[in-house]
């Protein structure tokens, strides 16, 4: 699937749910009906280091292929390992994993680049490949995530 395939899925899941949230219904909604995955779990990738990256990125591709649609991942990426996805590294990172990475991001894998980290190399959104998306703090947004169910994943 692709991943403007799985955004679009997702986007219509929030307004079936916000529609959902608004009726008050003697049964509650069945996610799955609605294509909504059943897992969710989000990576911490904090280091630049090329086999903790690639630990990481070889267990988010398991992941999918264990679990195909019925998962949602999010890998956040703060401190060293924000060179992953950033458009000119500062530091040293493979073409294979910046290659898995994009390829993951293919397959509806979200990347989560800590807005701190960029300021503190005094970057913007602008440096960072265009299939992440910026968030305010990484560590924030693994709090977020896990409260909303996410499963927490630290290498």
């Amino acid at each position: 699937m692709k991943a403007h395939d799985c955004r679009a899925r997702r986007w219509l899941l929030a307004v079936l749910l916000a529609i959902g949230c608004s009726v008050a219904t003697a049964e509650p909604i069945d996610l799955q009906l609605l294509g909504a995955p059943t897992h969710k779990v989000v990576y911490q990738l904090n280091k630049a280091d090329a086999d903790y990256i690639n630990g990481i990125l070889f267990s988010v591709g398991e992941m999918l292929r264990r679990y195909g649609d019925d998962i949602q991942i999010v890998i956040t990426l703060f401190g060293p390992g924000i060179h992953l996805i950033a458009k000119q590294p500062g530091r040293p990172i493979s073409p294979e994993a910046r290659a898995r990475a994009a390829s993951l991001a293919a397959y509806g894998v979200e990347f989560h680049a800590c807005g701190n980290t960029l300021k503190s190399l005094h970057w913007t959104a602008k440096d960072v490949l265009d299939y992440a998306t910026v968030v305010d703090v990484g560590a924030d947004d693994l709090m977020r995530l896990q409260e909303q169910g996410y499963a927490y994943i630290s290498w």
